[in-house]
Formats: structure tokens, sequence, C-alpha cells
């Protein structure tokens, strides 16, 4: 199980794109990294990169990305509109999979001491990093930003983590740590007035606003016994904002940070300001992300939105996140392209579906070569994921029918079950053609000695047993799409009941197919106990599937006579 690690450095150059492409021409020179975005603001003057890797190799790639930063840009040149104290501004890790935080803490660590060491930059610890609770928050290392550090870096209680406590003019401060996945999320308002904006981002963020008497804008600030500044919490959880005037856009933003999307997720952001900026008079255009997201993300913000107009959610993911980019109008300053926003689309390998990603004459060409995979096993999974996908189309067209508003909700939840099942069986599609050649792979490995021998002959049998396993799979798989079929039969809209007679045949013919390749697959095994454990479970099915279709055929013929 690989251990990954995701690292997001801010760099302060967002203009000069061939500064910006030196610094990741670094990165990508390590192996064992994969860059996987570069999102330059112009207005901000800072560039967000976003790359991903083992832990050691984020390490290498994330040290050479700060050192050719530190050669090309300027600190006593800069100016941009976000807050920034470094050449490398800030140098989280991430912990994406396999490796806890305190695991990346470590790396954290070691980054920061071969920066700090090596390239005299003072660093200082953030987040899950932090050697002190002050030093948690990014905000206050920050705090009077770059223009600040030659008095901030002198005093004791700002004496960096690693590195000389001594100005450095060129390439500044640099903040490494360790955190969950962070949100960078702006949303868009009709006003040019950076006041007004913050007013919306007080509203909104959890450190809320300064507490004031009398007047909540010119009042005298509330102080408690220590002199410190009474707040007024905001409306978000783990939600910091500010706002700010894009001149590149001529419009004036909420820059929020969402700090755990699990606490405040990005539609509850933006529906939070756009609230507060309706009541202020102003009123929301559209957002902007910037950097990477999970898939959940969008998936959770199309659901919502799609809840709200009483929609079916059963749906494909893409076109559940294309409602999320219209609704929170994502593409308002520019095109908006899920498979280059989302991490898992570009941590994806190009091949790891090559049948599914074929178009369907492709598909049909391949089954139809010279080469033995894909076959029988595959066509069987196909044909059950179009069976279940006629069943989810009833389902969906069900939910909107004229004069059926009240049961949109049932509808909805019948479709999101048959897309579970479409998403098995189209995985089950290449997984059969995978396990055919584990096979091939085990037949050919070395057969000379006694040991290599025994050593084959346990790879074969492995192989082999997972190649029984994957069609009865798909028997189990194809099978559970009849609940959906007959809950169509039984409530679905009587205009498209044919469409769930051909889902029945397709889920049996699925059935049955898989079948055949269950049985072939189990001449070749030494285990005959398995054998006879999953012929009789395999048989059981194919019976009980065979009834299911009939009755499902009788049904949907009556309505139709009818």
């Amino acid at each position: 199980m690989k251990q990954l690690i995701e690292c997001v450095p801010n760099f302060s150059e967002g203009r000069d794109m061939s500064i910006i492409k030196a610094i990741t021409d670094e990165i990508e020179k390590v192996e064992g990294v994969k860059l996987l975005d570069v999102d330059p603001g112009r207005a901000t003057n800072r560039t967000v990169v976003t790359f991903v890797g083992t832990p050691d190799k984020v390490v290498d790639a994330a040290y050479l990305a700060i050192k050719k930063a530190s050669e090309l840009i300027d600190m006593s040149k800069h100016s941009g509109e976000h807050p920034r104290m470094g050449a490398t501004d800030v140098c989280p890790m991430i912990p994406i999979s396999n490796i806890t935080m305190e695991e990346t803490v470590i790396y954290a660590e070691k980054l920061a001491a071969r920066v700090g060491d090596d390239l005299n930059i003072p660093i200082y610890l953030y987040e899950s990093a932090a050697k002190t609770p002050e030093r948690k928050n990014l905000a206050t290392i920050r705090s009077g930003e770059y223009e600040g550090i030659s008095k901030k870096i002198q005093q004791a209680e700002w004496a960096p983590d690693y590195g000389p406590a001594v100005f450095n003019e060129s390439t500044g401060n640099t903040a490494i740590g360790a955190r969950d996945f962070l949100v960078a999320y702006n949303v868009n308002l009709n006003t040019t007035s950076v006041r007004r904006a913050n007013s919306i981002a007080f509203d909104i963020r959890e450190n809320g606003r300064v507490k004031r008497e009398g007047n909540p804008v010119t009042g005298k600030i509330q102080r408690d016994e220590n002199g410190e500044p009474l707040r007024v919490p905001g409306k978000l959880k783990s939600v910091k904002a500010i706002g700010w005037f894009i001149e590149e856009y001529g419009v004036a933003q909420i820059s929020m940070n969402l700090t755990d999307i699990n606490i405040t997720k990005l539609h509850t952001a933006f529906e939070a300001v756009r609230d507060s900026a309706n009541t202020r008079g102003m009123r929301v255009t559209g957002s902007e992300l910037v950097g990477l997201v999970p898939k959940k993300v969008l998936i959770d913000a199309g659901k919502y939105f799609l809840n709200k107009q009483e929609r079916s959610l059963g749906i494909s993911d893409m076109e559940i996140m294309k409602i999320a980019v219209k609704s929170l109008g994502l593409d308002e300053l520019g095109d908006f392209d899920p498979k280059k926003k989302v991490i898992e689309y570009l941590l994806e390998e190009d091949d790891i579906r090559p049948l599914v990603n074929k178009n369907l004459t492709e598909f049909s060409n391949e089954t139809a070569s010279e080469s033995p995979a894909p076959g029988g096993g595959s066509i069987a999974a196909y044909v059950g994921a179009l069976g279940i996908s006629l069943g989810t189309m009833v389902a969906n067209l069900s939910a909107h029918k004229r004069g059926w508003d009240d049961k949109w909700h049932y509808f909805s939840e019948q479709a999101e079950k048959g897309q579970a099942i479409k998403d098995q069986l189209l995985f089950l599609v290449d997984e059969d053609t995978n396990s055919f050649n584990k096979i091939i792979d085990a037949i050919r490995l070395p057969k000379g000695s006694e040991e290599e021998k025994t050593a084959r002959k346990i790879a074969i049998n492995t192989a082999t047993k997972y190649a029984i396993e994957i069609p009865f799979k798909v028997m189990q798989t194809a099978f559970s799409a009849y609940a959906v079929l007959e809950e169509m039969v039984e409530t679905g809209n009587p205009a498209s009941i044919s469409d769930v007679g051909v889902g029945a045949l397709c889920s049996h013919t699925a059935i049955h197919g898989a079948y055949l390749n269950v049985m072939i697959n189990c001449q070749d095994l030494d285990d005959k106990e398995f054998v006879a454990e999953i012929t009789e479970k395999a048989k059981s099915l194919l019976a009980k599937s065979d009834s299911k279709q009939k009755n499902l055929l009788q049904k949907t013929e009556e309505i139709i006579k009818a």
C-alpha cells in the first residue's frame, strides 16, 4: 500500500510565467511525484502549485522548488493582493493515502530542517507541525507580512523553528506545515467595495468580528480582563475569510479557506455568503476554486442543489458536478473542467480502465479481435451495466413525471441505487480482463527449480481463483439490479415500462453469461472444495435469476397489453 502525500506550496509570483515554469520544472524532475495543478493569480501575484507523491520524493521535490523560488523571486520587489511573507510563502503537506498526520509531520520537519540549514531561509512550522500553540495558526505567523519581518524576527518569541533568526531580504520567511485538506475558495460579488466585502467576511468566518460598544463599526472596542479584544463569532466553523478587490476581474471577492470540509462544506460557505450579501444589498455573481478539491466536495454540492430543486440524485457523477458548477457559478471567470480540478481524476492512471474508456465502436472492435480478452466475462458485466442503466433511467423519468412531484424522493433513491450498481458493473468490465491477465502472468513465471515450480503453481491457482470470483461478483451485482427493476415495473412511469423489460433481459443475460465464465474457469482450479461451493452458489443464483426475469417480463407484457 503506497503512502501518498500532497504538497501545495504557494509561491509569491503569479505574473511571470517563465519563473513559474522554472519552479514547476524542478518538481517534475523528481521521479515518484506527479504535478497535478498550477494555478497562477495575476492580481494576487501568487501561484498555488499542487503535486502528490511518496513522502521522501515529495520532500525532495518541495526542496528543489523552494530553492528555485529563492533564486528567482525577490521579495523586496513583490506586491500583490494576497497576504504574504516569503518567496515560498507557505508549503503545507497533506496526508492523502495510507499515512497518518503524525507521520506527515515528520516529513514536514525534515523539509523544514533541510530548507533552513541549506538555504538559510527562516522557517516556521504551522498547523499540525507547530511546536507551540501560538504558531498553529498561519495568520498569526504571517501577521505583519513581509514588511514586518525585519523587526518581528528579532523578537525572542518569533525566533524561527529552523534557519537563521536573520531577516533574509530576498526570500523572506517560509511557513512549512502539515494539515488536513484545505479548500481555497473565493466568492464573487457585484461590488468593488473592499469594506463591504469585509463586512460579509466578518459575518461568516469563524473568528467573526471585533465586538464594539454601540456602533458596530465605529464604537469602542470591548476587551477582556487581559486587554484582548472580545469577538462576535461568525456563522461558519473552520472558515477563514477576508474581503478584497481583484483588479483583474474588476470585482470584490470573499476569499475563504475552508480548513475542515467535513464541518463546513463548500456549498454551505457559498450559501452563507449569498445570504449575507443579500441582506447587505449585494449579490453573489459566481465563485472560484483555487487549486484542487476532492470529488466529494463537488458531488455534495451538486446533490445539495438537486435536493433544493426536488430533482433526482440518481444521475452520473459528471452530471451531478455539472449542477454544482452551474449553481456555484464556478465557470463565471473562466472555463471549469472537473477533470482538471478534481484530485481523484488527476491521480487516475491513464490506462486504469482501458475498456470502459473506449467508445462503443472501439470496444466492439477490441472484443472481435484475435486477442482472447476482453471475453464473455467483460461482455456480461457490460450487458449488466446496460440493464441496470435502463432501470435507473425509468426511475429518473418517473421522478420528473408531471403530477408525481410528491414521489420524486422515492424515485431518486431508486435511481441512486441503480447508479451504484452500474458503477460496480463497469468496474468489473475491466477487472474481468485483468483477472485473465493475472493467469497469463502466472503461467509465464519461471519453472526451472522445484521452488520455482511450487511458486508458479501457487500463483496460477491464486490467479485462477480470482478469475472465478470476478464473474461470480458480476452475477451477484447484476442480480441486485432486480430490486430496482421490480420497483419500477410496479411503480414506474408506464410509458417506459418496455425499458424495464429490456433491463430484465440484460440482467439475466449478464448473470447467465457470467455463470458460464465461472464454470469454465472452475475446470482449471485444484481447490475442489472451493469449486464445489462456488458452483452450487452460482447455479442457485442463475435459477433465481431465471425466475425473476420471467416474472418481470410477464408483468411488463401485461402492462403493455393493458
